[in-house]
Parts: C-alpha cells; structure tokens; sequence
C-alpha cells in the first residue's frame, strides 16, 4: 500500500512541491488556508509556469476545515506554513499523523524544535528549503527555480528516526536535489544568515533581490545584516556548514562566507524579476516572517549579550511597513542606513 502524503501549507512552494508529487505518482493531499485558491485547484488544477515552460497538474486540494474529515492518517506531512504558522499547524495535523509517521518542516526559520515540541523528535524530521516561486493568482504559480535549481537539505534531530532520512527526501527529489545532513540546526542557521542577508532587507526597498543587490550601498547592508547573523551562530556553537549545493572548500575563505552565500543564491536559484517571500507578504498585506528570521537573531544575540544593529534596523522598519507607517520603497534606503548608525552608537562602548 502506498504512503499516504499531506502538503500542509500550499502556497508557491507548497503547491509546488505538491504538483511535482502528484506528477510522479505519490498519494498526495494539498491542503491550505487560502479558500479561493483551494476552489481554484480544485476547479483547474494548479498552474505552474516556470522559464520556458508550464504545467498545469490536477491535484487533491482541501480547505483546513476539511482536515476533520481525513480517515486515514499520514506517514508523512510536508509541513510547508509560515514559521509563525508551525505550532499551531502541527497540533492540527497531529491527530492525523501515524504513530511513526514524520513531520517535515520545509520551511524557513528554525521551527524544527517547535515541530518536536508538538509531534515529538522521534516524529520530526528538519528541512532547508531553496526554491523561489511567487502566488498572486488563486491556482497559479510562478517558480522562477524549476526542479533543476531547487535544492533540499534533510536531517533528523533525534536518533530514533537515524536512517529515516530518505523517507522525507525520497518525496523531495521529485521538486529538486536532495542532501542527506547531520546537523540539520546548522544547516537551518546558515540558511537564516542567507535569508537574514536577502528577505527582508530587499523587502523594506520594494525591490528583487538582484535590483538590490547591485546597489553598492544596499549589498554592503544585506551582508552586514548577514555577518550578524553568522557571528550570533557562532556564538551559538553552530558550526559553518555548506548549502546550496556548496562543497567544504568553498567555506574556506570565511572572510566572506556571507557574500559567497548571497552570490550562490543570486547565481544558482533566483532570476532577476524574483522578489522575496517578505516583499509578497506585504504586497498582499499580510504579516511577514521577519520576527522568526531577523527577530531570531536579535533575540538569540540578546540572550548572549550581544549587539546586533543591522538587524535591530531591519527589524523596526519592517514593523513600521506592517504597521501602516511606511510603504517598501527605494527612499528607504536613508533611513535604513540612520537607523543603523544611531544603533550602533548607542552600543559603542564609553572612552
């Protein structure tokens, strides 16, 4: 009998992901809170238009109110909701979990210990996800990173789900490449220096992660922001640990791990029109992940007794964006910059 498999959260990448599964053939369920969206895959399937092509695949979609009406419990839940979404995503799909069954959590943010605070460790399995698509239009997406740029990293945080691995990433091969990793919260820390460097910094100027970029000013901030975040894992104990498809060697000039992890991205995962999952969020007047990526980082350092400005800045004018107060846009760029100064001043140590 075949696995039975849930997309809990199918947005852009989820309905991504549940496209590619139902394409090869796995029993896969898609279920989201978006009520227009799931009327729209039920009507039309899911639309996925990618460089040079476009898939339209008739997937099994359901609302949240329908997860009362599963029977048949999950081996394993792909867990693809905002990070701010996992505690209470997991304590809804948990009665509907086999007792050995997994949760993954593909997702950004370090939400894997939340995942087990829920479901249990011996049931978690932790992910680093790389794929860039957009969703404006119920049933559509936009996957700038076909199957052949996407990229996953899987590894479990405890060892009585050791050799499981493949359980998880068996499923995700059919979305991108999959690697097998043994400290997942390392791989899940370097993959927040790469979205604190790139998510909401671009976010904040209303522009792709390539346009911001090549302002000279605004990458000197974006690695800053990331610098920041690399310092406070370290000052964790996380150790530096390659994504992205990256080898060891190329973690060897640590002077500029961050800039490399910016251009790889750049280079290997995004088109220049991709804008970020920050800068969707508020184009559609939703709340963004920014306390579950830069917030993490400022609190961690905190609790360290640590300063962390550029990330303090990013933070306060995000909150201002959502807030109503400001709008993304280029100008930000300014006051980005004052804020940042009158931060670190404030941290400077008296002569």
């Amino acid at each position: 009998m075949s696995k039975k498999i849930a997309v809990l959260g199918s947005g852009a990448n989820g309905a991504s992901i549940g496209a590619d599964l139902t394409r090869a053939g796995v029993d896969v369920v898609l279920i989201d809170q978006w009520p227009e969206h799931v009327a729209a895959m039920r009507e039309r399937g899911i639309r996925i238009d990618m460089p040079g092509e476009s898939q339209t695949t008739a997937v099994r979609a359901y609302n949240l109110c329908d997860v009362c009406t599963f029977t048949e419990p999950f081996d394993v839940v792909l867990l693809l909701m905002k990070a701010y979404d996992t505690r209470w995503a997991c304590q809804l799909i948990e009665p509907y979990l086999k007792a050995d069954g997994l949760i993954a959590g593909v997702q950004n943010g370090m939400t894997t210990n939340t995942i087990a605070d829920v479901v249990g460790p011996q049931r978690t399995m932790g992910c680093v996800i790389e794929i860039s698509s957009t969703m404006f239009d119920p049933g559509v997406v936009q996957r700038d990173s076909p199957p052949s740029r996407s990229w996953f990293a899987v590894g479990g945080i405890d060892e009585r789900v050791a050799g499981r691995e493949a359980e998880v990433g068996d499923l995700l091969k059919h979305a991108g490449t999959v690697e097998y990793v043994s400290d997942i919260r390392a791989s899940k820390w370097m993959k927040l220096v790469s979205n604190c460097t790139t998510l909401v910094t671009t976010a904040i100027l209303g522009q792709s992660i390539h346009s911001a970029a090549s302002s000279p000013e605004m990458r000197e901030i974006m690695l800053r922001s990331g610098q920041e975040a690399l310092d406070t894992g370290v000052a964790l104990g996380h150790p530096s640990v390659p994504i992205f498809g990256m080898k060891p060697d190329d973690l060897r000039q640590s002077n500029r791990l961050v800039e490399v992890l910016l251009d790889t991205l750049v280079k290997g995962f995004t088109i220049e029109s991709t804008l970020t999952t920050v800068l969707q969020d508020w184009m559609k007047g939703r709340r963004s992940e920014v306390d579950n990526l830069n917030g993490q980082v400022v609190d961690e350092a905190r609790r360290l007794g640590l300063s962390m400005p550029v990330n303090a800045a990013i933070i306060e004018l995000a909150h201002r964006i959502e807030q109503g107060q400001l709008k993304p846009g280029p100008e930000n760029l300014t006051l980005l910059r004052d804020i940042i100064n009158t931060k670190a001043l404030a941290h400077q140590p008296p002569r």
